[in-house]
């Protein structure tokens, strides 16, 4: 719901300031979303006079104008096809920022033509929707004079959220209603004309009650047509709607200024008179919106005695819409069934102002007002005679009588208000209140809150106008005993690993903690005192110094079994002597065979040392730590590949885990002739990290944009250097950066390679213009140039 600042003053008399305003607002349930002043953005642009428009010599589309400004004449090249000699327009400046689409006006060449500013559209000043052409002011405004004072824009926009049950509040005069009994000024009474009527109603009106509860028509002869008052066109741009002509401007700005959906019909279209009822199947309309819609059966339709002529209050139909020549009206203002409406706009995927409002039910006891007060509005600016106006069926009554205790309401609520003063605020929201005994009193809900239905309901009032932020805090009661946490901050990480290597689809294994000495020395067994006095057996003499060797015939024993792929892992304890501090608790990870998860793929893809590492740093994450603030080495174990490795280091002695393929040699060692990989995380090396809350999602509201790069660098370079390099190039745009292609070859000078990354940027606060995407792709050249890897050619 959006409106301004001196369109809710028309209601509200207030000298509260605009952030009192604000606040308030959010305050008692109306959410404030958005705010600004449109003459902070526009400060800059002026009043300009084209005075020659002539066409440029190398575009049909485009004229050189001579200009006329504070400033003396200026050649801009236009492409607006209203750009002609003689017209009053908004001019930006060479360093004008234009606010929709944050570029900044440079003085440049078009086509070979110099141009020094700009002439701007509605569109491009964020005025309204209208990119046809540029504005055309008032001939009468002074050359040089801001924009903002001629077109009196110096009036705050203001949107709030408005939650499904506060229809009330989907108009200016129930937001004023509602600040007003919050303390915020006092309500304008509202004054509503008294028709002199000439003339019975030509018109009869038959309703369905099942669509239609009340439906008032008046018909208003000898009105004129065309465009409204610049004031009443200057309201509706203000909140971002296009003005069409005086009857229909009429109608939206009683839509936004009382919540009062309204549509007019040309009388000289209609045949016959008007019935409301529920759609045949295959009937057709034309709708404003420029749209057909074939109706199913049921739908809330509006019809003369021939045809349908729109969809009953979601939006009007083209045969019987008003134009520039129509002379005489039909004013509808009626009260729809909500559900009906609802559903009739679901089933044809129609939105409107009006379907918004009436889906939520509108104030039944405002139609025969709303049209008085349209129908005054009307012969003041369009002029014509009214007749009597037609009302069919009756407002329904959706008030309730509500008993309340005013001590029920304070223990609910955590306040102390006397009844008096309960009644006082209910009073102000429009509620009626009479006292039935000393804590008690009986509440009837204005025709505008058909919300209100018990007693929580007007605790929740009152509390609102009271104010959230007055109830005071109370501590919830301590409990007598809290069991202490059934596990220690390690076997808790343990646990979570546990949990996310087997999300990884691995199969968790227990194996005996010893193993054959020979085997051991293999994987760094060099102490005596690890070998067992007593051993079960010859091939279990020692403690085992990894994880690695039985996971590894593990899963040799599961290949022999038949099984294409293996996936296995096991977290538990690994030793390098036998004092207390010489046993380390370790996640290990083993994978052999094909990837067969992706089940769509034609062509099994074999595991490789990448999967190992994904692994690896899968477990890392588990446990809080950032795998973009680690280091990666090729200093590993001699079990391990020494081209198709690696460690993941905290700094430069802190090892936290090792991946890769295993050396071909360790394989045959344990009588495996299968292509292996794991990892191994040492779960004692990872430091504690703090316990935060977890925040909410930070996802931008802005479009996000890919950048490829490809950069030469020396073959025995880690690309790992480039990526951090990238990264850190602008951390506040640079959102994420992935390695898709290393190339090696023909156009690639020996010793060197191709490496090729996506850069995606991303802001938080806007959209990237050309300009930012520029600069940062400038700074990540620099940053790679640094390691030593160049653009490539």
């Amino acid at each position: 719901m959006k409106f301004t600042l001196n369109w809710l003053k028309e209601h509200l008399d207030t000298t509260a300031d605009i952030q009192t305003i604000l606040h308030s607002l959010t305050s008692i349930g109306l959410e404030v979303e958005h705010a600004e002043n449109p003459a902070e953005s526009l400060a800059g642009f002026t009043v300009a006079e084209i005075l020659e428009a002539t066409q440029h010599p190398d575009a049909d589309r485009l004229r050189v104008c001579k200009v006329k400004s504070d400033s003396g004449e200026l050649q801009i090249v236009c492409g607006a096809p209203n750009a002609r000699a003689g017209i009053k327009v908004a001019l930006a400046k060479v360093g004008a920022l234009i606010p929709n689409g944050g570029f900044i006006i440079k003085q440049s060449k078009i086509r070979g033509v110099e141009s020094c500013g700009m002439l701007c559209s509605a569109d491009e000043l964020g005025l309204g929707k209208d990119a046809s052409g540029i504005i055309e002011l008032p001939q009468d405004a002074p050359i040089g004079a801001s924009i903002v004072d001629v077109l009196g824009l110096n009036d705050p926009v203001i949107e709030i959220a408005i939650t499904p049950n506060r229809g009330d509040c989907l108009g200016v005069y129930g937001i004023a209603r509602d600040l007003a009994a919050k303390g915020i000024g006092t309500l304008k009474p509202l004054k509503v004309p008294s028709i002199a009527a000439q003339g019975a109603a030509p018109i009869t009106i038959t309703l369905t009650e099942s669509c239609c509860k009340m439906f008032v028509g008046r018909v208003i002869r000898g009105v004129r047509n065309g465009p409204s008052p610049d004031w009443l066109q200057q309201r509706l741009k203000a909140i971002g709607l296009r003005p069409i002509s005086t009857l229909v401007d009429i109608t939206n700005l009683m839509t936004i200024g009382y919540g009062r959906p309204l549509h007019v019909y040309d009388v000289n279209k209609l045949t016959g008179n008007i019935t409301v009822r529920e759609a045949k199947a295959g009937e057709a309309c034309d709708a404003l919106n420029d749209k057909s819609y074939t109706m199913q059966g049921g739908e809330c339709v509006i019809a003369d005695d021939t045809s349908m002529l729109g969809l009953g209050g979601i939006v009007g139909g083209v045969p019987s819409g008003v134009t520039d020549d129509t002379t005489d009206v039909l004013l509808e203002c009626a009260w729809f069934e909500p559900t009906l409406i609802a559903k009739t706009g679901r089933k044809l995927g129609v939105e409107s102002d009006a379907r918004y409002r009436f889906e939520r039910t509108v104030d039944p006891d405002f139609v025969k007002t709303g049209a008085d007060l349209a129908t005054q509005m009307i012969l003041e600016l369009c002029g014509g005679s009214a007749c009597d106006a037609y009302i069919a069926g009756q407002a329904p009554s959706l008030s309730r009588s509500i008993a309340v205790n005013s001590r029920w309401i304070n223990q609910f609520g955590g306040i102390e208000l006397s009844a008096a003063d309960q009644i006082s605020m209910l009073q102000r929201l429009g509620f009626n209140c009479s006292t039935t005994s000393g804590d008690s009193y009986q509440v009837t809900a204005p025709s505008w809150r058909p919300d209100i239905e018990q007693q929580a309901d007007i605790a929740e009032e009152i509390l609102r106008i009271y104010g959230y932020d007055r109830v005071p805090d109370v501590a919830m009661p301590k409990l007598a005993d809290v069991s202490p946490a059934a596990l220690r901050p390690a076997q808790s990480r343990e646990r979570m690993i546990r949990r996310t290597l087997a999300g990884r689809a691995l199969h968790e294994t227990h194996s005996w903690a010893f193993m054959a000495e020979p085997l051991a020395r293999h994987f760094g067994y060099n102490h005596d005192g690890l070998a067992l006095v007593n051993p079960i057996s010859s091939d279990l003499s020692v403690m085992r110094p990894s994880l690695l060797p039985n996971l590894i015939q593990a899963a040799t024993r599961n290949l022999a079994r038949g099984f294409d792929s293996v996936n296995l892992f096991e977290v538990g304890p690994q030793f390098r002597h036998a004092k207390p501090d010489g046993q380390d608790m370790v996640a290990c990870a083993v994978r052999v065979g094909a990837d067969t998860r992706k089940q769509w793929m034609q062509d099994k893809r074999i595991y490789d040392c990448f999967d190992a590492k994904a692994d690896a740093f899968a477990v890392l994450e588990s446990c809080g730590m950032d795998p973009e603030k680690l280091q990666l080495s090729t200093h590993v174990p001699s079990y391990y590949h020494p081209g198709r490795s690696g460690a993941v280091m905290l700094g430069p002695k802190t090892v936290l885990a090792y991946f890769g393929e295993i050396h071909p040699s360790t394989l045959r060692l344990l009588d495996s002739d299968d292509t292996m990989v794991a990892c191994e995380v040492m779960i004692g090396n990872i430091p504690q990290t703090k316990q935060k809350a977890k925040g909410a999602l930070a996802a931008s509201d802005y479009q996000a944009t890919d950048r490829d790069f490809a950069f030469v660098m020396d073959a025995d370079k880690p690309v790992e250097d480039l990526l951090k390099a990238v990264r850190n190039a602008e951390k506040a745009l640079v959102s994420h950066v992935r390695l898709f292609d290393v190339y090696q070859g023909k156009g690639v000078e020996e010793g060197k390679k191709s490496v090729a990354i996506t850069v995606r940027l991303q802001a938080a606060d806007r959209t990237l213009t050309e300009t930012d995407i520029e600069s940062v792709s400038t700074k990540v050249t620099q940053a790679a140039a640094k390691t030593g890897a160049l653009l490539r050619a």
